[in-house]
């Protein structure tokens, strides 16, 4: 959304079918429905989003193919593909995705998951273990943007990956490169990250967790990068603060009965779920409204805090990240397409309504993507 001139880029989330916690099954994973993915962009493009993410598992759809459908059905929506390197070489990668950029107009962005589940990772053949996972995202980003970039042919010698006159005739319709977001919480990645992307995806911790993880990957960065940042988090939204904790404790209550009282598997690999497990475990909420109780009772699968409030209550949370520096946030709720259409309706009026939006000027913040209701380029602001 545009605030005065300052922009924050506002990023859903489709799936393939209607999925999430409170239905029992993955959004990331389940059959393929042509006609919802349609809808569910649909309906974020009408609402203002100025992207959507598209998840990556091992056992769901081509993160590519469900983009090039939802894309065909709207106009002006941007598009996150989640993708995970070690499984297409990256000079194919490389070619796909900026077909497809031209394809949607200038409207995709990769987000790298390297991935920090071994089960995950064996389904599709990879036996490498975490640190050599990302030892090879850190050859696949460079042969990746080297080949969106380079005007001759190029070789590579690595560990994991060898090319000899490596090119592509193709390049994407964003210049230079189409934008690299990238997750992961541990050591190896954040190195990773800092050197390769554009956006570092943070999973929604308190403010000063989150203010912390951006020095750190702004200290680790080289010289000229200056990555951006995201925050992932799920709003429950309520025409008050009294009902939206009610909604939420309904929402616990779903889950926890869909998973018959199952406990948790054992402490997860990922160094970003077992960050918010440890959050969870200093309390059930943080900054007044972050709620980790579905982190807790889900084994932190994902992003799984909450921020429970009003809109406006929710708004001002999200700034509270965004004045920590993150110019980009996640939101999707746990009834997915539902949440998507309150999003839409109540989001920018409380933006409005804000008491810190309506009096600021944050200059020099990350633009908005897409120029929805949400966003759109602010007069100076820099390109993408």
């Amino acid at each position: 959304m545009s605030v005065r001139g300052a922009e924050i880029e506002i990023i859903g989330m489709i799936s393939t079918t209607l999925a999430s916690e409170i239905y029992g099954k993955s959004i990331i994973t389940g059959a393929v429905d042509p006609r919802f993915v349609a809808e569910f962009a649909r309906v974020h493009e009408e609402g203002g989003f100025d992207r959507v993410l598209v998840g990556y598992g091992s056992t769901g759809a081509d993160g590519f193919v469900v983009t090039a459908h939802a894309a065909a059905a709207t106009t002006r929506l941007g598009f996150l593909i989640a993708h995970r390197p070690g499984f297409v070489a990256p000079t194919l990668a490389a070619r796909k995705a900026a077909s497809l950029d031209h394809v949607t107009g200038g409207r995709i962005a990769l987000h790298i998951i390297t991935g920090g589940s071994d089960v995950e990772q064996q389904r599709d053949g990879d036996f490498l273990d975490h640190d050599g996972r990302y030892r090879r995202t850190d050859e696949y980003l460079e042969v990746l943007r080297r080949t969106w970039t380079s005007e001759r042919p190029f070789d590579f010698d690595g560990e994991f990956y060898r090319v000899r006159g490596a090119f592509s005739e193709v390049k994407p319709l964003q210049r230079p490169a189409i934008p690299i977001y990238f997750g992961g919480a541990s050591g190896p990645a954040l190195a990773v990250g800092a050197r390769h992307c554009d956006v570092y995806a943070l999973w929604g911790e308190p403010v000063a967790a989150i203010r912390q993880s951006i020095a750190e990957v702004r200290a680790a960065a080289p010289p000229g990068r200056a990555p951006r940042f995201s925050v992932s988090v799920r709003p429950i939204l309520g025409a008050t603060e009294d009902q939206a904790w009610e909604r939420a404790r309904g929402i616990l209550e779903r889950i926890v009965e869909l998973r018959g009282g199952a406990k948790t598997q054992a402490r997860p690999q990922s160094v970003g779920s077992q960050r918010l497990l440890d959050l969870a475990t200093k309390g059930e909420v943080h900054d007044k409204r972050l709620w980790t109780a579905i982190a807790a009772a889900t084994g932190a699968a994902g992003s799984t805090t909450a921020l429970v409030g009003t809109a406006e209550q929710v708004a001002e949370s999200l700034l509270d990240y965004y004045d920590a520096g993150a110019g980009t946030v996640l939101i999707r709720g746990f009834d997915p397409l539902q949440d998507a259409i309150e999003f839409g309706r109540r989001a920018p009026p409380a933006w409005g309504r804000s008491r810190r939006l309506a009096g600021a000027v944050r200059a020099g913040h990350p633009e908005s993507a897409r120029g929805g209701r949400f966003g759109g380029c602010a007069a100076g602001a820099k390109a993408r």
